[in-house]
């Protein structure tokens, strides 16, 4: 008799091993640290969760699993599931043009559907930008009518409709309005109604009221140096791209319902997991509220959210059935945190990260410590942002405002980013950043330059005025520099970037001229400011 082969076990595919779970938030525990709350979740039911730090440190409150936090942009996934409900109900179409529940909006000579707003590729600028440019600070009071008359405000479109994907908030706070004017009910009583009370999720809600009391609710925070922490909340009354107040201990709900269909039955669940499409025939990587990409081999449907100070994410691996919650109140948190956890707790069923395990052929520039070419400035045209790569200390890092962080080598001319999930791919004079999911982003190198001269300083100073903000900018000079002024902006300097472009720690200004070289006004972005006669 042949001897059967002996099988090897399969590696188990989930593994809770609390001590290496808590060592990943030990930054984020005790009694004088904001923290976060942790859920894992598989077949419905809580594997392991946790608090870990202070939900008010004037209070001292611990942070616990029943904690509620504002989850920032994880509210998309409610919005977008409401309107796909109102759809498949026949009460709106997602191909309707949204002119026809919001008429306020200027025509832009091509349509903007309903399923332009839930897939970011509508072109619409980010309404959450355009307030701050405004003049209001996080903190002050905004209502509906600010947010749309912002809007409604711009006389053009960051792009055709269709044509690429970029995120903006604009769209899902419009998909609440819509909801409000097909039901007659604002987003918040809907998704209560709707969502909320079916899957018993008693104290999740759309919080539509700035001045309510959220009992249970974590206080946002800021670092504010030498390990001390400042209030980071704000006032702001829209709904749609956020404002879900929830717990990890009721999110569960929500999640194991994409598994169950039990509310709004699985055309619900299916119309939120559709690709947007691109007029090009290309498709995206987000589906309605949701990003859907792989993460180490394994397929993953998740989003994050950021907020004043709270941060969250949601990350469903739905081949595993299983999901990783992370709340928190700190503005602080590490972007790749639920990453992290998730290495943990799939391990083996991942495909290998470690670069120990699988590293990969390190360049010779990098070998012979020749990094210079890939240092520079770069450029990219569709965001207006500049980025600088530098050798530091013997190696690369990515600088843009605030922020520092290292490069490691990852075969060929590419770079991991330390902290985030992005790798970099150099190719001759362009730079581009790729994301998972296919995301890529494109830099081009641009030769650094500014200001030489005081005169030259001198011609930028004067009033500056945007018709579309409605608001009145300055340009002056401090110390012999430039500062720009505005309500909310402070006075940053004007720092030198290329040609006629200057960084700001909010965008970047880059000049225009007339036929004789006078300066005329600039563009903030893609905003257009014209300079004022004296």
């Amino acid at each position: 008799m042949t001897a059967l082969p002996v099988l090897a076990a399969a590696p188990p595919a989930v593994r809770i091993q609390p001590a290496r779970i808590d060592a990943v938030f030990k930054d984020y525990s005790g009694p004088s640290n904001p923290g976060c709350a942790l859920g894992i979740y598989q077949d419905g039911r809580i594997l392991y969760s946790r608090g870990y730090g202070t939900a008010d440190l004037n209070q001292g409150t611990p942070i616990t699993p029943n904690t509620l936090f504002d989850v920032g942009s994880v509210s998309k996934q409610f919005a977008a599931a409401s309107v796909v409900l109102l759809a498949n109900e026949g009460k709106l179409s997602l191909t309707d043009d949204i002119r026809k529940y919001l008429p306020e909006l200027p025509d832009q000579g091509t349509p903007i559907t309903v399923d332009h707003l839930l897939h970011h590729t509508s072109g619409l600028r980010d309404y959450n930008d355009l307030l701050f440019l405004k003049g209001f600070h996080y903190e002050d009071v905004t209502d509906d009518d600010d947010a749309l008359d912002v809007i409604a405000r711009q006389r053009a479109l960051r792009f055709k409709p269709g044509t690429r994907f970029e995120y903006s908030n604009s769209g899902y706070f419009l998909a609440a309005l819509i909801v409000k004017r097909v039901t007659g009910q604002n987003l918040a009583a809907f998704a209560k109604e709707r969502f909320f009370q079916p899957l018993g999720m008693a104290r999740s809600h759309f919080r539509d009221d700035y001045t309510a009391v959220v009992p249970g609710r974590a206080t946002a925070y800021a670092p504010a140096g030498k390990g001390s922490f400042q209030l980071d909340m704000s006032n702001w009354n829209q709904l749609g791209d956020g404002q879900v107040q929830t717990s990890v201990t009721e999110l569960v709900k929500w999640d194991e319902n994409f598994s169950t269909a039990r509310v709004g039955g699985r055309a619900l669940i299916d119309g939120l997991q559709v690709r947007g499409v691109l007029n090009s025939g290309a498709s995206t990587s987000y589906g309605r509220g949701l990003f859907l990409d792989t993460y180490r081999g394994a397929q993953r449907v998740h989003h994050s959210g950021a907020w004043g100070g709270y941060r969250a994410a949601l990350m469903r691996f739905p081949e595993h059935h299983l999901s990783i919650a992370i709340l928190c109140n700190r503005a602080d948190m590490r972007p790749d945190i639920a990453e992290r956890v998730a290495d943990l707790v799939l391990g083996n069923a991942l495909q290998s990260a470690d670069p120990k395990a699988a590293a990969p052929a390190v360049t010779a520039a990098a070998a012979s410590g020749d990094l210079a070419r890939y240092a520079g400035l770069y450029y990219d045209g569709d965001a207006y942002r500049v980025v600088t790569v530098r050798q530091q200390d013997g190696r690369l890092e990515l600088v843009f405002p605030g922020r520092a962080l290292p490069l490691r080598p990852a075969g060929g001319d590419r770079f991991d980013v330390e902290g985030i999930p992005i790798t970099l791919l150099f190719a001759g004079e362009q730079m581009s950043f790729l994301r998972s999911g296919g995301i890529r982003t494109d830099f081009k190198r641009v030769q650094p330059a500014g200001p030489t001269s005081d005169d030259a300083w001198k011609q930028l100073v004067g009033a500056y005025s945007s018709p579309e903000l409605d608001v009145t900018w300055r340009i002056e000079l401090k110390d012999g520099k430039a500062v720009l002024k505005g309500r909310t902006l402070g006075s940053p300097p004007l720092v030198p970037a290329f040609a006629d472009a200057f960084t700001t720690p909010h965008g970047l200004l880059r000049l225009t001229r007339d036929a004789a070289g006078q300066v005329t006004g600039f563009l903030f972005g893609d905003l257009r400011f014209e300079r004022k006669k004296p």
